[in-house]
Protein backbone atom coordinates (compact mmCIF):
# COMPACT_ATOMS: atom_id res chain seq x y z
CA UNK A 1 0.00 0.00 0.00
CA UNK A 2 1.32 3.13 -0.67
CA UNK A 3 2.00 6.04 1.58
CA UNK A 4 -0.76 8.72 2.16
CA UNK A 5 -0.36 11.82 0.82
CA UNK A 6 -0.71 15.15 3.37
CA UNK A 7 -3.19 16.70 3.71
CA UNK A 8 -3.79 20.98 3.04
CA UNK A 9 -5.24 23.42 4.68
CA UNK A 10 -6.99 25.75 2.73
CA UNK A 11 -8.00 28.90 4.78
CA UNK A 12 -10.60 31.83 4.11
CA UNK A 13 -8.79 34.01 2.88
CA UNK A 14 -6.34 32.33 0.80
CA UNK A 15 -5.55 33.35 -2.50
CA UNK A 16 -8.59 33.67 -4.87
CA UNK A 17 -9.09 33.25 -9.03
CA UNK A 18 -12.65 33.54 -10.15
CA UNK A 19 -14.49 34.16 -13.15
CA UNK A 20 -17.62 37.05 -12.80
CA UNK A 21 -19.79 37.34 -15.90
CA UNK A 22 -21.60 40.63 -15.71
CA UNK A 23 -23.56 40.97 -18.97
CA UNK A 24 -24.37 38.86 -21.69
CA UNK A 25 -27.20 38.65 -24.05
CA UNK A 26 -29.54 36.77 -22.39
CA UNK A 27 -29.14 39.52 -19.79
CA UNK A 28 -29.09 42.50 -22.08
CA UNK A 29 -30.56 43.87 -25.23
CA UNK A 30 -27.41 42.94 -27.36
CA UNK A 31 -26.92 40.46 -29.96
CA UNK A 32 -23.28 39.26 -29.50
CA UNK A 33 -21.43 40.45 -26.25
CA UNK A 34 -20.71 38.87 -23.36
CA UNK A 35 -18.39 40.83 -20.56
CA UNK A 36 -17.22 39.55 -17.52
CA UNK A 37 -14.34 39.83 -15.25
CA UNK A 38 -11.94 37.44 -14.38
CA UNK A 39 -10.39 38.61 -10.31
CA UNK A 40 -7.23 37.24 -9.10
CA UNK A 41 -5.88 37.60 -5.44
CA UNK A 42 -2.37 36.35 -3.98
CA UNK A 43 -0.25 34.11 -6.03
CA UNK A 44 -3.00 32.07 -7.91
CA UNK A 45 -3.62 30.47 -11.13
CA UNK A 46 -6.65 29.23 -13.42
CA UNK A 47 -7.43 25.74 -14.93
CA UNK A 48 -8.01 25.52 -18.38
CA UNK A 49 -10.52 27.98 -20.01
CA UNK A 50 -11.67 27.82 -23.39
CA UNK A 51 -15.03 29.94 -25.41
CA UNK A 52 -16.66 27.26 -27.71
CA UNK A 53 -17.66 29.21 -30.88
CA UNK A 54 -16.63 32.87 -29.61
CA UNK A 55 -13.54 34.44 -30.76
CA UNK A 56 -12.45 37.09 -26.95
CA UNK A 57 -10.69 39.94 -26.24
CA UNK A 58 -8.85 40.28 -22.49
CA UNK A 59 -8.46 43.63 -21.45
CA UNK A 60 -5.48 43.63 -18.33
CA UNK A 61 -7.21 46.38 -16.17
CA UNK A 62 -4.51 45.29 -12.81
CA UNK A 63 -1.48 44.00 -13.57
CA UNK A 64 0.50 42.53 -14.64
CA UNK A 65 -0.90 39.17 -15.23
CA UNK A 66 0.23 36.30 -17.34
CA UNK A 67 -1.58 34.28 -20.14
CA UNK A 68 -0.59 30.93 -21.55
CA UNK A 69 -1.57 30.10 -24.30
CA UNK A 70 -1.10 28.14 -27.60
CA UNK A 71 2.35 27.27 -25.88
CA UNK A 72 3.53 30.80 -25.41
CA UNK A 73 2.94 32.91 -22.02
CA UNK A 74 1.88 36.76 -22.04
CA UNK A 75 2.65 39.20 -19.87
CA UNK A 76 -0.08 41.79 -19.52
CA UNK A 77 0.61 45.00 -18.10
CA UNK A 78 -2.22 47.40 -17.44
CA UNK A 79 -3.90 48.02 -20.53
CA UNK A 80 -2.50 46.02 -22.51
CA UNK A 81 -4.74 43.44 -24.56
CA UNK A 82 -4.76 39.96 -25.87
CA UNK A 83 -7.27 38.56 -28.44
CA UNK A 84 -8.05 34.94 -28.05
CA UNK A 85 -8.89 33.16 -31.38
CA UNK A 86 -12.36 30.65 -31.19
CA UNK A 87 -12.38 27.88 -29.29
CA UNK A 88 -8.69 28.40 -28.11
CA UNK A 89 -7.72 26.81 -24.20
CA UNK A 90 -5.94 29.35 -22.27
CA UNK A 91 -5.20 29.92 -18.50
CA UNK A 92 -4.84 33.36 -16.17
CA UNK A 93 -2.19 33.56 -13.20
CA UNK A 94 -0.09 35.81 -11.13
CA UNK A 95 3.00 35.49 -8.44
CA UNK A 96 0.94 38.03 -6.64
CA UNK A 97 -0.96 41.38 -5.63
CA UNK A 98 -4.83 41.86 -6.80
CA UNK A 99 -5.02 41.44 -10.84
CA UNK A 100 -7.87 42.28 -12.88
CA UNK A 101 -8.99 41.25 -16.36
CA UNK A 102 -11.68 42.06 -18.01
CA UNK A 103 -13.09 40.17 -21.03
CA UNK A 104 -15.26 40.37 -23.74
CA UNK A 105 -16.51 37.73 -26.16
CA UNK A 106 -18.62 37.69 -29.49
CA UNK A 107 -19.83 34.23 -31.56
CA UNK A 108 -17.04 33.46 -34.72
CA UNK A 109 -16.60 30.97 -37.19
CA UNK A 110 -13.56 31.07 -38.10
CA UNK A 111 -9.77 30.98 -36.07
CA UNK A 112 -7.86 34.11 -36.67
CA UNK A 113 -4.13 34.72 -34.90
CA UNK A 114 -3.19 35.63 -31.01
CA UNK A 115 -2.55 39.66 -31.05
CA UNK A 116 -0.71 41.08 -28.21
CA UNK A 117 -1.16 44.85 -27.98
CA UNK A 118 1.07 46.74 -25.78
CA UNK A 119 -0.25 49.44 -24.16
CA UNK A 120 3.16 51.40 -23.66
CA UNK A 121 4.08 50.71 -27.10
CA UNK A 122 0.81 51.04 -28.70
CA UNK A 123 -0.20 54.46 -26.55
CA UNK A 124 2.39 56.09 -28.09
CA UNK A 125 2.31 54.98 -31.36
CA UNK A 126 0.25 57.98 -33.08
CA UNK A 127 -0.90 55.37 -35.73
CA UNK A 128 -2.70 54.29 -33.33
CA UNK A 129 -4.52 56.87 -31.96
CA UNK A 130 -7.45 59.33 -33.10
CA UNK A 131 -6.58 62.92 -31.12
CA UNK A 132 -10.56 64.76 -31.08
CA UNK A 133 -11.37 67.36 -28.65
CA UNK A 134 -10.13 67.31 -24.94
CA UNK A 135 -10.40 63.19 -25.88
CA UNK A 136 -7.78 60.62 -27.16
CA UNK A 137 -8.81 57.36 -29.03
CA UNK A 138 -6.17 54.56 -28.67
CA UNK A 139 -7.09 51.76 -30.97
CA UNK A 140 -5.92 48.42 -29.20
CA UNK A 141 -7.39 45.81 -31.54
CA UNK A 142 -7.92 47.69 -35.07
CA UNK A 143 -9.31 46.13 -38.90
CA UNK A 144 -5.67 45.43 -39.06
CA UNK A 145 -6.02 42.78 -36.60
CA UNK A 146 -7.78 39.23 -37.68
CA UNK A 147 -11.23 38.88 -36.43
CA UNK A 148 -14.28 38.11 -37.33
CA UNK A 149 -16.77 40.51 -35.12
CA UNK A 150 -14.41 42.19 -32.50
CA UNK A 151 -13.01 45.62 -32.18
CA UNK A 152 -11.91 47.34 -29.14
CA UNK A 153 -9.29 50.33 -27.84
CA UNK A 154 -9.45 52.53 -24.85
CA UNK A 155 -10.59 56.40 -24.88
CA UNK A 156 -9.07 59.27 -22.21
CA UNK A 157 -10.99 61.97 -21.77
CA UNK A 158 -9.88 64.94 -20.44
CA UNK A 159 -11.60 66.51 -17.29
CA UNK A 160 -15.07 68.25 -18.13
CA UNK A 161 -15.59 67.11 -22.04
CA UNK A 162 -18.11 65.53 -23.92
CA UNK A 163 -18.48 63.40 -26.76
CA UNK A 164 -19.06 65.34 -29.95
CA UNK A 165 -21.16 65.04 -32.02
CA UNK A 166 -23.22 62.22 -30.42
CA UNK A 167 -23.33 58.91 -33.32
CA UNK A 168 -24.89 55.92 -33.03
CA UNK A 169 -24.66 52.38 -35.46
CA UNK A 170 -26.48 50.11 -38.07
CA UNK A 171 -24.38 47.52 -37.94
CA UNK A 172 -22.44 47.77 -34.58
CA UNK A 173 -23.35 47.09 -31.02
CA UNK A 174 -21.03 48.20 -28.43
CA UNK A 175 -20.11 47.91 -24.78
CA UNK A 176 -18.98 51.23 -22.64
CA UNK A 177 -16.45 49.69 -19.39
CA UNK A 178 -15.28 52.66 -17.30
CA UNK A 179 -11.91 51.67 -15.43
CA UNK A 180 -10.75 55.02 -14.24
CA UNK A 181 -12.58 58.85 -13.18
CA UNK A 182 -16.47 59.46 -13.10
CA UNK A 183 -18.46 60.81 -15.66
CA UNK A 184 -22.15 60.19 -17.00
CA UNK A 185 -23.52 58.89 -19.82
CA UNK A 186 -26.65 58.93 -21.95
CA UNK A 187 -27.99 56.35 -24.50
CA UNK A 188 -30.96 57.05 -26.46
CA UNK A 189 -33.30 56.63 -29.55
CA UNK A 190 -33.79 60.54 -30.32
CA UNK A 191 -33.06 63.65 -28.31
CA UNK A 192 -36.97 63.86 -26.84
CA UNK A 193 -36.72 60.67 -25.38
CA UNK A 194 -33.49 59.94 -23.34
CA UNK A 195 -34.57 56.67 -21.39
CA UNK A 196 -31.12 56.18 -19.99
CA UNK A 197 -29.13 58.97 -18.44
CA UNK A 198 -26.44 57.63 -15.61
CA UNK A 199 -23.58 58.49 -13.50
CA UNK A 200 -20.42 56.36 -14.05
CA UNK A 201 -17.30 55.44 -12.17
CA UNK A 202 -14.86 52.65 -11.77
CA UNK A 203 -16.19 49.14 -12.89
CA UNK A 204 -19.32 50.54 -14.52
CA UNK A 205 -20.41 49.43 -17.93
CA UNK A 206 -23.11 50.34 -20.45
CA UNK A 207 -24.25 48.03 -23.27
CA UNK A 208 -24.94 49.85 -26.50
CA UNK A 209 -27.84 48.36 -28.38
CA UNK A 210 -27.93 49.38 -32.12
CA UNK A 211 -29.17 52.24 -33.77
CA UNK A 212 -28.88 54.20 -30.03
CA UNK A 213 -26.51 57.29 -29.11
CA UNK A 214 -24.50 57.25 -26.48
CA UNK A 215 -22.30 60.39 -25.59
CA UNK A 216 -20.18 60.49 -22.46
CA UNK A 217 -19.44 63.27 -20.06
CA UNK A 218 -16.67 63.62 -17.88
CA UNK A 219 -16.79 64.98 -14.77
CA UNK A 220 -13.41 66.99 -12.92
CA UNK A 221 -10.95 64.30 -13.49
CA UNK A 222 -9.42 61.58 -16.84
CA UNK A 223 -12.19 59.80 -17.48
CA UNK A 224 -10.97 56.38 -18.59
CA UNK A 225 -13.30 53.37 -20.24
CA UNK A 226 -13.08 50.47 -22.80
CA UNK A 227 -14.96 50.69 -25.81
CA UNK A 228 -15.99 47.22 -27.30
CA UNK A 229 -17.96 46.63 -30.75
CA UNK A 230 -19.26 43.70 -32.29
CA UNK A 231 -19.91 43.70 -35.84
CA UNK A 232 -18.59 45.02 -38.67
CA UNK A 233 -14.96 46.16 -37.76
CA UNK A 234 -14.43 50.08 -38.44
CA UNK A 235 -13.81 53.02 -36.19
CA UNK A 236 -16.83 55.39 -36.56
CA UNK A 237 -14.02 58.17 -37.21
CA UNK A 238 -12.13 56.79 -39.80
CA UNK A 239 -15.21 55.77 -41.23
CA UNK A 240 -16.95 59.27 -41.27
CA UNK A 241 -14.84 62.24 -41.13
CA UNK A 242 -17.69 64.72 -40.13
CA UNK A 243 -16.90 62.78 -36.63
CA UNK A 244 -13.51 63.58 -36.23
CA UNK A 245 -14.30 67.38 -37.33
CA UNK A 246 -16.96 67.88 -35.12
CA UNK A 247 -18.94 69.88 -37.23
CA UNK A 248 -22.22 68.35 -37.50
CA UNK A 249 -25.11 67.85 -35.44
CA UNK A 250 -25.03 63.89 -35.16
CA UNK A 251 -24.11 61.04 -37.31
CA UNK A 252 -25.04 57.65 -38.00
CA UNK A 253 -22.65 54.84 -39.23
Amino acid sequence: MSKPKVATFVPAAAAVYRYIEKSSPATSNLEFLTYGVYELSGPVGSGALAHAGEEALLFCWRGPVDVALGGTSYRLNEYDVLYVPRGTTYRIGQASGEGRVIICRAPAEKSHPVFHGRWAEFSKDQRRIRHLKGKDVFLMFDVGEGAEKLMAGYTIFQPHQRSWPPHNHTDQEEIYIFIKGSGAMEVYGDEETKWFVRSVGEGDAVTIPLLNYHPVFSHGEELHFIWCIAGNRYWVGDKNKDFMSGKVERLTT
